[in-house]
């Protein structure tokens, strides 16, 4: 089965992109080559989200907890950061309509990385086409503990009351409000967990995971979580039957 009509494809993918590291071992390469490979990917499969209309990409590229990695491996990140916010690379999207949003905690990081990420986000903030969301130095519980404070402090500032708060609330004061849930969450590696990713928003998001490492996947991997998502029924917590009732009450 493929996926032959944008009704069967997801609105909203996010991507843990895993394995960068034990592909590099298995191929006799340094840590540093397998993020370089990885990014590639990466901008491959913004190109594939692109063509299929895909309207949101949201990528872990760097979580709260990488910072324990090795100070070598965490430098080298920050490096390839750099490289993929150069002009060359970022005009290259902005010429395909690409927006570009960071999420995160982005303080943790050199004021020249900031600044480049402000410079991406001013320059493609007009784009309309596939948004590209990429989480650095981000992680579920931080989003979380960051929204609730934001609350508490409209709650002290009796700019809000408590019977005011719900879910709805919440959502406006995560890293996502504005963006809908993901649809799907594809994770690569062999890895099967949620690693602190999107906490709140993963709800009801159709996990797919796959053994490829991140540098393998190619459009013929992502399709094949395409094709898996689109066999998918999702009922967001509906029974089957109630989906059948409302199906025959539409007809009537």
């Amino acid at each position: 089965m493929t996926v032959d009509t944008e009704s069967e494809l997801p609105q909203h993918v996010a991507i843990i992109m895993d394995g960068n590291n034990r592909w590099a071992r298995a191929k006799g390469l340094s840590a540093k080559s397998g993020h370089r490979h990885g990014a590639e990917t990466a901008r491959d499969i913004v190109n594939s989200c692109v063509s299929r209309k895909i309207k949101y990409l949201t990528l872990f590229a760097f979580s709260s907890e990488n910072w324990l990695r090795p100070k070598t491996e965490v430098q080298s990140l920050m490096a390839l950061f750099l490289t993929v916010l150069k002009h060359k690379e970022i005009n290259q999207l902005h010429s395909k309509n690409v927006r570009l949003q960071f999420i995160g905690n982005r303080e943790s990081f050199t004021p020249k990385l900031q600044a480049h990420m402000r410079e991406v986000e001013r320059l493609t903030k007009d784009n309309n086409g596939t948004t590209v969301i990429v989480a650095a130095d981000y992680g579920g519980r931080w989003d979380i503990t960051e929204a609730l404070r934001s609350i508490v402090d409209k709650l002290e500032a009796k700019e809000i009351s408590a019977d005011s708060i719900d879910s709805e609330l919440v959502q406006k004061y995560t890293s996502m409000h504005g963006y809908p849930d993901p649809d799907l969450c594809i994770r690569t590696g062999g890895e099967h967990r949620i690693s602190n990713f999107l906490l709140w928003q993963f709800a009801y998001t159709e996990l797919y995971f796959t053994d490829c490492y991140w540098p393998d996947f190619d459009d013929r991997e992502f399709q094949l979580a395409l094709d898996d998502f689109a066999r998918r029924q999702r009922r967001f917590g509906r029974h089957e039957e109630h989906e059948y009732l409302e199906k025959q009450d539409v007809k009537a």
